[in-house]
């Protein structure tokens, strides 16, 4: 897939995710072979008034590129102005936010809300594409409610706008994650517009990406909730493609030692008070399904220190390799 000059190696994307699709993160993904990463959502008002906590969320490393900024807001001066501060930015990608469904994000008229818009949405589009040197892509949702299902006519704006591709979650902001996504929407604006399609929602093993790609024909995937705790996802669904051979799903062995690496990625990044609490709900999905996961969980989760974690971590190994 080509978003302008940029031709991408895959297309088996890492959906943006606030609170998880940190820098930690997005190494671990990018290790096991995801085509693009995108950052948590930035406030466009926020970077613009200089916020330093704002700006810590945009370090990028080289070894994770390319990369996609996702930046969210509904007043067109304040994407266009943080448009062109990215301009200086390693990222290859801007992504904006109309589908975050959070309600201290709509109750600005900001995410989801700007389908209830799409004149204004039109408006984002524009002074992103009018100040930007790079692709610009813009993600959304089914519609607002069941009532008001239009995101084929918000996928036309967008590509009429100016966005070099456009990303399309199967749900509606009233059902949030819940519920099953659908896929026959996805297929309806890949027949409607000439701009790529990634599809979003409900990939979470191998079969939902081989199904939502011959289902609507969209031009790439994106997974969110599905790669918490899986990284190897972005792996297994590149290798099937290349050969039709499902490799297996990794052992135990794996899955710590994973999930060690980005423990110490995270102390690396955050320091050891905040990664200790911060990696809590990372390891939670990587031990999911585990024997004994429940009780390792709850007691990881009372740790205070990254020594006694890891250590934890590296006992329960041991035990389940003997």
């Amino acid at each position: 897939m080509k978003l302008r000059e940029l031709e991408l190696e895959n297309e088996v994307f890492l959906a943006p995710m606030a609170g998880v699709t940190d820098l930690p993160f997005r190494l671990i993904c990018r290790e096991y072979g995801c085509g693009m990463l995108y950052t948590e959502m930035i406030n466009a008002k926020a970077l613009c008034y200089d916020d330093e906590k704002t700006k810590s969320m945009l370090k990028m490393e080289e070894e994770e590129h390319p990369v996609a900024v996702q930046i969210f807001g509904s007043e067109p001066e304040y994407i266009g102005r943080a448009t062109e501060i990215l301009n200086d930015y390693s990222n290859e990608v801007l992504d904006i936010n109309m589908g975050c469904p959070a309600p201290k994000v709509v109750k600005n008229g900001d995410g989801s809300a700007l389908m209830k818009n799409p004149k204004l949405a039109s408006e984002v589009i524009k002074a992103a594409v009018k100040y930007s040197k790079k692709p610009v892509t813009v993600k959304f949702r089914k519609g607002w409610d069941e009532d008001s299902i239009n995101a084929v006519e918000f996928a036309k704006m967008a590509e009429a706008s100016g966005a070099d591709a456009i990303t399309i979650h199967g749900r509606t902001r009233v059902q949030y994650y819940s519920g099953k996504a659908d896929w026959d929407i996805i297929e309806k604006i890949k027949s409607a517009v000439n701009i790529p399609v990634i599809g979003n929602g409900d990939i979470v093993i191998i079969d939902d990406a081989i199904e939502i790609r011959k289902k609507t024909g969209c031009d790439a995937i994106m997974i969110g909730r599905g790669a918490q705790g899986n990284p190897w996802i972005f792996d297994r669904i590149n290798h099937y493609i290349k050969t039709g051979e499902i490799k297996p799903e990794p052992s135990v062995d794996e899955k710590i030692k994973t999930a060690i690496k980005h423990f110490n990625l995270a102390i690396r990044e955050d320091g050891e008070y905040v990664a200790v609490r911060e990696m809590r709900k990372h390891l939670g999905w990587y031990l999911k399904g585990m024997k004994g996961s429940a009780r390792l969980r709850d007691s990881i989760n009372k740790m205070e220190s990254a020594s006694e974690v890891i250590s934890t971590l590296e006992c329960y190994m041991a035990e389940t390799l003997t």
